[in-house]
């Protein structure tokens, strides 16, 4: 099989030399500065204008640090009183939440109003993009255990020698397997295309590969919490790209693909990231689990960016949320054009640049719709979120999502 897959020499030969102009390389810390700057800058774009950190909000602002939960359905979303609860006796203004277990059995947790004048409480209701922040540090700190993991299921064979083994088996069913049919070019044939004459786009393509990921996904959530149509629906995004996550962690585990750069130099593939020295402070240390190409989370994210822009659009709709209206002609061509463009930009990349097989953006697009479908799955953990809550001694605070443009009624 493996012999199959090689390339022939004359093919090998006829590579040329790498003479494309690198762009002017961004040091480490700049990218690192880029991240911050995304995450604080969405801090404060999303953060509540009228509340104060230490002055009194009764009169000014309503929010979970001055209303009362009456419960809280399995959906995940609290019903709280319009009225203030300082006349209400003790044992109701922290009377226990009820959640739901598998939306079967309640399950009754701490009540954590009585710690909203904490001032980790009201760091949280000032800004409320911290909460999505921990989030996703929970996924990085997960994504760094794969690695490791890994490691240890396959100490027998070797995490390296596993690895190649399971990245020749996908281009075996790719190329040689009665599943070619979906796969007519090879992503070596791609590669050799931008060598021959367009490596000025190919070099493009590497700092696109290098530091669009995750800078870019987190700028799009950052974007997204702030012009959703409603918490719920920005919500079911975040789900849908955590679950995926989850999905891509267990893969990367027990299913550990070497991407195609670092297979053995007669199977033809090129890593021009490196030829380069574009590689990104995401792509390169101990943090980064260079054995992850399958599923391809680049494509994935894409995906799911994608299709939140498309459905943004409004285009495939005749329904719209509250506080939503119709778009204009000229923002429904934009929205729906970088719905398209951008997963097929991603595609195009992770493939020419000997990062990713195609196999592994077609399980990514199937990861993704399994979570979309799934995504309530984290629902069970709200207890969780709540018994942690009560640990930490704080409370939640309420999502400051579309809030402005609620309160000018509508909508861009």
């Amino acid at each position: 099989m493996a012999d199959e897959l090689k390339v022939n020499a004359t093919i090998l030969a006829a590579y040329p030399e790498w003479t494309a102009k690198p762009e002017i390389k961004l040091p480490g810390w700049g990218e690192a500065v880029i991240f911050v700057t995304i995450l604080f800058g969405g801090m404060l774009l999303t953060r509540r204008r009228n509340f104060s950190l230490f002055t009194s909000h009764k009169g000014q602002y309503r929010s979970i640090l001055d209303q009362t939960p009456r419960n809280s359905q399995s959906s995940g979303e609290q019903i709280y009183d319009l009225d203030s609860d300082d006349d209400l006796p003790a044992h109701e203004k922290h009377s226990s939440k009820t959640r739901s277990c598998c939306g079967v059995w309640p399950i009754h947790t701490p009540n954590t109003t009585r710690f909203r004048q904490n001032p980790h409480s009201r760091l949280f209701q000032k800004f409320p993009f911290l909460v999505e922040m921990l989030y996703w540090l929970l996924n990085y700190l997960f994504y760094r255990m794969t690695a490791v993991l890994s490691n240890k299921v396959f100490t027998v064979v070797g995490i390296w020698q596993a690895a190649q083994n399971h990245a020749l088996s996908i281009l075996s069913v790719e190329h040689l397997s009665w599943l070619n049919f979906l796969f007519p070019l090879r992503e070596v044939n791609l590669q050799q295309w931008f060598m021959h004459g367009h490596q000025d786009l190919l070099t493009f393509l590497d700092r696109l590969y290098s530091l669009i990921h995750i800078p870019g996904s987190m700028a799009f959530v950052v974007w997204y919490y702030y012009v959703a149509p409603s918490h719920a629906t920005f919500a079911t995004v975040r789900r849908t790209m955590t679950l995926t996550n989850f999905m891509a962690f267990v893969t990367f585990v027990f299913f550990p693909v070497m991407p195609p750069r670092l297979l053995p130099e007669e199977y033809g593939f090129l890593d021009t990231v490196h030829m380069e020295d574009a590689a990104s402070l995401w792509q390169s240390g101990k943090h980064v689990n260079s054995l992850a190409a399958m599923p391809s989370m680049h494509f994935g994210y894409s995906f799911v960016i994608g299709c939140t822009m498309i459905y943004h659009s409004g285009v495939f709709r005749s329904r719209f949320e509250k506080f939503e209206t119709r778009k204009s002609t000229f923002w429904r061509v934009v929205y729906v054009s970088l719905g398209v463009m951008y997963p097929s930009m991603i595609l195009l990349t992770i493939v020419a640049t000997a990062n990713h097989f195609w196999l592994d953006a077609m399980v990514a697009l199937i990861y993704c719709c399994v979570a979309f479908v799934a995504n309530k799955v984290f629902y069970v953990l709200l207890p969780l979120e709540d018994l942690f809550l009560w640990v930490i001694r704080a409370e939640k605070s309420v999502p400051s999502t579309g809030e402005r443009f609620h309160a000018k009624g509508g909508r861009i």
